[in-house]
């Protein structure tokens, strides 16, 4: 098993690198999450997907890939470095 100063660095995907079905699929795994609510009012998926496609293009919101867990996650933007 690898120490924490062995383990890669997460990387952070450039949304612009991903062809667009491919950002689409990330975002949809990303809202459709346990947990990912919006409170009580009733938001339709298409509307959870472009909500978070802005928050990438605003710059927002970044899309990391952690090569140790070989998984991606969308974070805030600048918490993408491992605490």
């Amino acid at each position: 098993m690898a120490t924490d100063d062995e383990r890669p660095e997460p990387v952070v995907v450039p949304p612009a690198s991903l062809a667009p079905g491919t950002l689409r699929a990330v975002v949809e795994s990303y809202v459709l999450r346990e947990g990912t609510d919006y409170g009580e009012r009733d938001v339709s998926l298409d509307d959870k997907v472009r909500d978070v496609l802005r928050q990438l293009e605003r710059g927002e919101a970044e899309i990391v890939f952690d090569p140790a867990s070989e998984s991606i996650d969308l974070v805030p933007a600048g918490r993408s470095q491992r605490r």
